[in-house]
């Protein structure tokens, strides 16, 4: 009874058990990508036109853009507590929403719908900051595959939470509304807990490659079977017992990862202290010679609990060498609060870089099924589901090839960035051109590109600027993509769009002509662009935009090499 107890405390302290909760806390809290379901809901049942729409659709993009007070929060509430007040905002928000759309509560003002929607939506800060601040300070030594798996569930939560709503068959559309405010709320509350810190330095295995194998292996899986499903649906009429068969097997294989810490705790023997001399040591941690034998006198538990940084710092500080807290600021691959990183030429350039490159993304994830659309494709959804499942496929994909990148050749991870800025690049100007089969290249590379930003990025920010205030340095990140696509599509391709609609409409009579332009251009009968033309000066521009961030982020790669070599040299020896 005793051993069994034991066990089972070793299970629920197990760092591989916080990450695979994290996995599942993830694949329900992207929100904001189900908005594109939402939307269509709230429209019809409040009688709303496209431009209100659209202005629920800013307040969405702001509530999951400003994740300041949730990074802030982290620094100094335990995760628990940063989660439930999550869980709060989720469920408020769209709970309220989820009322007044299904006429329960008398109807709001646009302005109220706003402020719920933004509440809801900013929860989903929260759990992404509580997830990934917890995994990377469990896994130091595995920040981008920990950054890439974690961020491609958030990318397809959409997509699962969506194939739940359509398994339980609830008899209104407005039930989704509660299906987000609900299904998230519970499945976080439940797991809230088991998310914290677990000296997972102490807890490095030999079968760690193996395992983090297995969970990309799961990943490749599930965006398989979840693009088949989706094209199953479109090109099939599926009856309900189909659809629950398939709903089970997309929650089968999102559980399907526990099993590695059930074998790593239960059935696994306990790792011999001559089996622990051949670990492979972190990647960051100096050798310690004679004369830096004043560490012995720390606790062990205090030296276990430093992480890879951290630990140099106090080597260096007991050989003697200048403390880092009698500096006046910090130095790249040290510790940084957001002001002082605010104060660096290296966090700018890659804010910078991410909001040309991250913002010409989103524009295209927006604008996507227009430019389907403008070419003469009538099920503009297929391609909206695609670029999902890139996306999903670049974030993990960027995480694990940016982790060869620095473990392997001790090489600054932005690098990694400058690759798929290019990728990205080369796709516009694909489409810019008018070759055939454009909107795939786009489809694909644009998915993959964007998506491999949000693996590098945050694990690039942890390096270059430490971990104590990871969460809000990350959440000041993430409001490049937004600063960008308000500009890149809220007026160079709406812009562009409307312009080449007007100079098609002027073929027409002028009798139609006049009928189409006292039309509203948030009504369904405004002015429609056909042809490359719509989006082809909009792809040139943005090419031009991805190809400069490119450049920006070689200059970081060459501004931290000296960092990088610090940091990942000794993995190579």
């Amino acid at each position: 009874m005793v051993e069994s107890g034991l066990k089972l405390r070793e299970f629920l302290d197990n760092r591989w058990l916080v990450f695979v909760a994290s996995m599942w806390v993830q694949s329900c809290s992207g929100i904001g990508y189900l908005f594109g379901s939402l939307s269509p809901i709230i429209k019809k049942t409040m009688g709303y036109n496209q431009r209100q729409i659209a202005i629920l659709g800013i307040a969405k993009d702001l509530g999951d853009a400003i994740g300041y007070v949730a990074g802030t929060l982290s620094e100094i509430l335990p995760i628990w507590a940063v989660l439930a007040i999550g869980v709060v905002q989720n469920f408020v928000g769209y709970g309220l929403v989820g009322l007044i759309v299904s006429q329960i509560l008398p109807t709001a003002p646009l302005w109220v719908l706003c402020i719920l929607i933004f509440v809801g939506t900013n929860g989903e800060t929260y759990f992404n900051t509580g997830s990934l601040v917890t995994c990377i300070q469990n896994f130091p030594e595995y920040r981008g595959p920990i950054v890439g798996i974690l961020k491609g569930f958030a990318g397809l939560s959409g997509a699962i939470m969506t194939q739940i709503y359509i398994m339980i068959n609830l008899p209104n559309e407005a039930a989704l509304i509660f299906v987000v405010a609900v299904g998230p709320s519970m499945v976080i509350t439940a797991l809230m807990f088991i998310l914290k810190p677990v000296g997972g330095q102490r807890q490095v295995r030999p079968s760690d490659n193996a395992n983090f194998a297995f969970v990309y292996s799961v990943c490749l899986v599930l965006a398989a079977y979840l693009l088949g499903v989706l094209l199953l649906q479109d090109l099939v009429n599926l009856n309900e017992n189909i659809i629950t068969v398939m709903s089970v097997g997309l929650i089968f294989i999102i559980l399907l990862p526990i099993v590695i810490p059930v074998l790593l705790v239960f059935t696994s023997k306990p790792i011999s202290s001559a089996e622990e001399s051949l670990l492979p040591a972190p990647e960051s941690q100096p050798s310690i010679s004679s004369e830096q034998s004043q560490t012995k006198d720390m606790g062990a538990s205090e030296i276990d609990s430093l992480l890879e940084v951290e630990r140099q710092k106090r080597i260096i500080h007991s050989a003697g060498a200048v403390s880092v807290h009698q500096k006046k600021a910090p130095s790249i691959g040290e510790d940084f609060t957001l002001t002082q990183a605010f104060k660096t030429a290296d966090f700018w350039l890659v804010f910078i870089s991410l909001v040309l490159a991250s913002g010409s993304g989103m524009t295209v994830i927006d604008n996507l099924g227009q430019m389907s659309q403008s070419l003469g494709y009538e099920n503009t959804h297929v391609f909206v589901s695609m670029i999902s499942i890139w996306n999903f496929l670049g974030r993990v994909a960027g995480g694990y090839f940016s982790e060869i990148v620095v473990r392997k050749y001790a090489y600054p991870r932005p690098v990694a960035m400058a690759v798929v800025q290019v990728l990205m690049a080369i796709a516009l100007c694909f489409y810019s051109l008018g070759l055939p089969g454009a909107i795939y290249v786009v489809s694909v590379l644009m998915g993959l590109g964007y998506g491999a930003h949000w693996a590098i990025v945050p694990a690039a920010a942890s390096e270059l600027f430490g971990l104590k205030s990871f969460g809000a340095l990350y959440n000041f990140l993430t409001l490049s993509s937004p600063a960008g696509s308000l500009f890149f599509s809220g007026v160079i391709a709406a812009g562009i769009y409307d312009s080449e609609a007007k100079k098609q409409a002027s073929i027409i009579p002028s009798q139609n002509l006049e009928h189409m332009l006292r039309m509203p251009l948030g009504e369904e009968e405004s002015l429609n662009c056909y042809g490359t033309i719509c989006y082809s000066i909009t792809c040139g521009i943005l090419t031009v935009l991805c190809l400069i961030a490119s450049v920006l982020s070689l200059i970081v790669v060459y501004r931290t090499k000296k960092v990088y070599a610090k940091l990942y040299g000794n993995s190579r020896q």
